[in-house]
């Protein structure tokens, strides 16, 4: 018996698969495309750190969540820093919920993308960003890896800058490059 994707089906499969894909990629990019050191061998400036925000905002905040979480997974395992208690629990929702509330609050259905949106979307990666850096530097400072402030200067830097700057630069454009290659429209998830 032959099975047919009906519109909705693939409405809602391609964010589902895009996310994927992103965290795949945000994860290998992450552990081989940084090329600034804070830290030798330790911290990177994560100057891919805007894709979680920027697959939440355009393909839903689920998808952001997917794309956060699991390419926090795919970068500890390729980079050798996975720590199971810290990288499952901390670290894992910590950076998934980066892409999860940019993507609760910016609906590109119902927001225009002018310049006060691009820098409400800084403030708000700035604001979820700094959440994320204080708790997992306490997840590290716990776990006898780094002293904690030590943490949230590196990881700040690390991480903060990059969402803040890249994801109001790249959402339009972005957004223009995912209408014109799903035209028909798809369900965010």
């Amino acid at each position: 018996m032959q099975q047919t994707i009906t519109k909705t089906d693939g409405n809602i499969l391609f964010p589902i698969v895009l996310s994927i894909v992103a965290a795949a990629a945000t994860g290998v990019l992450w552990a081989y495309a940084n090329p600034i050191q804070l830290v030798p061998g330790v911290i990177q400036w994560r100057i891919f750190a805007f894709l979680p925000p920027l697959v939440g905002i355009l393909l839903g905040w689920k998808s952001g969540f997917i794309c956060g979480y699991l390419g926090t997974l795919v970068w500890s395992l390729l980079a050798g820093t996975f720590i199971p208690a810290h990288s499952l629990i901390v670290d894992g929702i910590m950076v998934g919920l980066t892409g999860l509330v940019p993507g609760l609050l910016f609906d590109p259905a119902k927001t225009t993308f002018d310049r006060m949106t691009l820098i409400k979307i800084a403030a708000v990666c700035l604001i979820v960003g700094l959440v994320m850096v204080v708790l997992v530097s306490a997840s590290l400072a716990y776990l006898g890896i780094f002293p904690f402030w030590w943490a949230v200067g590196y990881l700040g830097l690390s991480d903060i800058v990059p969402m803040i700057i890249g994801t109001p630069l790249l959402v339009v454009p972005a957004l223009k490059i995912l209408k014109s290659a799903h035209p028909a429209g798809f369900t965010r998830f």
